[in-house]
């Protein structure tokens, strides 16, 4: 079987549509028993190994290597420096489009931060070229690191997010506050973090001419084809890249990576075939993260706990060399109405890699302050959290007007409310305790996501036999997107899933788009009910104008596709299958291709989002401060469901995101040497089996007509929005502590 054709269909149940079924992963087996090849599985014949020699500092330049010794070490190849690194046709440091960022390619002796590649040791085994990178011995020239939020003059920037405006208002907030008869003003700080994949990053290189041949984890091939024939040259026809499973991505792998193209160039230094995988230290710098913020907020409400106005203020940082800013105020821009409301941004340039996109970027960071500072109010105006979100319900976007495309958020709030038994929630703080004497807190958070769709390409295909196939570059990087695909390529040719053959993985294949923005499904699945749609009226146009057919005449609009026949909408007793269509004609096969795109008219007209309601139980020891999530319930709509199954696993990978952000997850900068000094899995926290707590997720109905044909939404990145601010809000109604600083630590808490 192909590594990237996915016909694996164990015991599934299906009744009607493929859509809305709950059927298992197509490649669960081949990843539960090691058949699933990744990138660094690969050895093609004569295959060297490349490691990486990372800087130790975070500001200065290499003054030496001592590139002498680590070649004389057995096994050791060569040594791949700023002197002797292949030219390139393109320069890394510049920028043609706003998904372009700077890549570190040895392009001099520049060190711009910790755990930059300085050098690139090839050998015979890895661990030769381990012990080759450690006989490098560098010296630099250190200049002082700067870090931290405060460790730079701060600058409005051009643009936050991808081309946002960093500030936007409707209204007069200065008016709203001065007239509100109740304030809250507080600041909120949330840490670096990392996205530590479970896979890092890896590249299999090999050069043949002017062709090249990648294995590597991608969540954009297309575009990383696209960036790599720009560095050297090529046309993309001439670069494949093969992607066909990722273990794990959250936006690192979005785009190609400065270790990703010095992979290649190391094999077109040897001519050889080399591997290049990141150690999991080297993947705190090169790979991007989420940056940390500050955060301010200002809210104004009248005396029934109507919200005046509303100002989100975000301070961030981006590296040095580019620019990237956490959008972290625009989450503002969607959930709560007020009559005046402001956002914006400034930034600071740290000596630390670039940050870049990590689930849900901007909206993870503003949400946490933002559904803290709502609680907040609620507080001062004495109501209890959920009555004060329903009392600030937003009917249109309250920074646009527009309305929304969907909405069931108030479905959300009620169904989530009931199943986790909010009425019993005391309004103040410190009130409930457990059969073991533990504080008891609840808090609730509301989630949201845009509902986004970018541009992508499919193709359908139709076969002799009467089954079929679909072909596109799409991306799994655990989601479930292949069989969640797989499902509207089976609805859109009328066959049941098993006698479809699902091709993706590689760059040869239509371009997908990129795999993030919680949009992969609405994206390539518009692409691939597209190209059914056609495909499908092929077959129709075949059969509706042969006389020897029992639809002749019918038309194609008169057609409908159906368990592997054509038959009359008019009269479904006339119908005739597919293979005796393709027979009858003579034909092998026949094929159509699809592209999916929004509709700017709908996109102009509404605001479209994802939302839900997050509700969650902490407990604490009055004693020690520390602190356990012990229960969380969300509740989501998100337009249509293809696979329960498959969403409610997003859902709750989001929603035990969301209890890292509020309680474990920070990356610590050495101030003095702007190093991370918790570069690994065992010092930087994430939850494991034992900190995960009891988690349910409601699948909401919703029904979308306008953000796409298929009504999908996505739902990948929206429960960490809710999920982050609840268990804050869980931990002040526990302790009476509100704790403004992520993650909460039991130090914060022991006042």
């Amino acid at each position: 079987m192909s590594d990237i054709a996915l016909n694996q269909n164990p015991a599934h149940q299906r009744h009607g549509s493929n859509i809305g079924q709950p059927l298992t992963r197509r490649e669960g087996v081949l990843k539960v028993t090691g058949a699933a090849d990744y990138a660094a599985d690969h050895h093609p014949a004569g295959m060297l190994h490349a490691v990486l020699a990372v800087s130790r500092i975070a500001r200065g330049r290499v003054a030496s290597l001592d590139v002498a010794a680590a070649k004389a070490h057995p096994g050791v190849v060569e040594v791949m420096t700023p002197q002797n690194r292949p030219a390139l046709a393109e320069d890394p440091d510049a920028k043609t489009n706003p998904f372009m960022f700077r890549l570190d390619l040895l392009q001099n002796d520049r060190v711009r931060y910790a755990n930059q590649a300085i050098a690139v040791v090839i050998a015979e085994t890895l661990e030769a070229a381990a012990e080759g990178a450690a006989l490098l011995a560098p010296r630099y020239e250190v200049e002082p690191a700067r870090t931290g939020l405060d460790g730079d003059e701060s600058f409005i920037p051009k643009a936050v997010g991808v081309g946002n405006p960093a500030a936007v208002s409707r209204g007069d907030v200065e008016a709203g506050l001065a007239e509100a008869a109740l304030r809250v003003e507080a600041v909120y700080d949330t840490p670096a973090q990392y996205h530590n994949a479970m896979e890092p990053h890896a590249i299999v290189a090999a050069w043949d001419g002017d062709r090249l041949s990648i294995d590597t984890p991608s969540q954009g091939l297309a575009m990383a084809q696209g960036r790599i024939a720009g560095l050297f040259g090529l046309p993309p026809q001439n670069i494949k890249i093969r992607s066909p499973y990722l273990g794990g991505g959250f936006g690192s792998k979005g785009l190609i990576s400065g270790p990703q193209i010095l992979g290649i160039l190391a094999a077109r230094l040897v001519g050889r075939p080399v591997k290049l995988t990141l150690k999991r230290e080297h993947m705190y710098g090169p790979v991007g993260h989420r940056a940390p913020t500050r955060q301010t907020l200002r809210l104004g409400a009248s005396t029934d706990g109507s919200l005046t106005a509303l100002h989100h203020h975000t301070r961030t940082a981006t590296s040095t060399f580019d620019d990237f800013f956490e959008p972290a105020s625009d989450v503002s821009h969607t959930l709560y109405a007020t009559p005046a409301l402001a956002t914006s941004h400034e930034g600071v340039r740290l000596d630390a890699g670039t940050p870049l996109f990590m689930r849900a970027p901007g909206e993870a960071t503003g949400s946490i302050a933002l559904e803290s500072a709502i609680d907040e109010m609620a507080f001062a105006c004495g109501m209890d959290p959920l009555a004060f979100r329903l009392k600030n319900y937003a009917e249109v976007e309250p920074i646009s007007g527009k309305p929304f495309s969907s909405k069931a958020l108030r479905d959300c709030y009620r169904q989530g409310a009931e199943r986790f038994g909010w009425s019993r929630r005391t309004l103040q703080p410190r009130q409930m305790r457990d059969e073991a004497g533990l504080l008891v807190g609840w808090g609730v958070g509301t989630a949201t996501f845009p509902a986004l769709m970018f541009q992508a390409k499919a193709t359908a295909i139709i076969r002799r036999d009467g089954s079929g196939a679909v072909e596109i570059g799409a991306h799994d990087m655990g989601q479930g997107a292949w069989t969640a695909l797989a499902q509207i390529a089976a609805d859109g040719l009328g066959l049941d899933i098993d006698q479809v053959d699902f091709v993706s993985g590689h760059s040869d294949l239509p371009d997908a788009g990129i795999a993030g923005g919680s949009a992969h499904t609405a994206t390539a699945g518009m692409a691939i009910h597209k190209a059914g749609e056609e495909v499908i009226a092929k077959l129709a146009a075949l059969a509706t104008g042969d006389e020897r057919s029992p639809l002749f005449g019918a038309g194609n609009a008169g057609v409908t596709a159906r368990e592997g026949r054509l038959m009359r909408r008019d009269d479904t007793s006339r119908s005739e299958s597919y293979a005796d269509i393709m027979s009858r004609a003579g034909l092998d096969r026949i094929e159509a291709q699809g592209a999916s795109a929004q509709d700017p008219a709908a996109a102009g007209a509404y605001a479209m989002h994802a939302h839900g309601a997050v509700f969650a139980e902490v407990k604490v020891d009055p004693d020690l401060g520390q602190v356990r999530a012990t229960r969380v319930v969300g509740a989501f709509a998100a337009g249509r469901i293809i696979n329960p199954r498959m969403v409610r696993s997003q859902y709750f990978g989001g929603m035990i995101w969301g209890v890292s952000f509020a309680l474990h997850e920070q990356a610590v900068t050495d101030a003095r040497s702007g190093r991370i000094m918790n570069a690994n899995l065992g010092d930087y926290h994430v939850p494991v089996n034992a900190d995960v707590p009891s988690l349910e997720a409601i699948l909401v109905e919703e029904h979308d007509p306008h953000v796409n044909a298929l009504g999908v939404k996505g739902v990948g990145e929206i429960g960490i929005t809710g999920t982050a601010g609840a268990v804050a809000n869980a931990v002040w109604h526990a302790t009476g502590v509100r704790v403004r600083s992520f993650p909460i630590t039991l130090d914060q808490l022991l006042v």
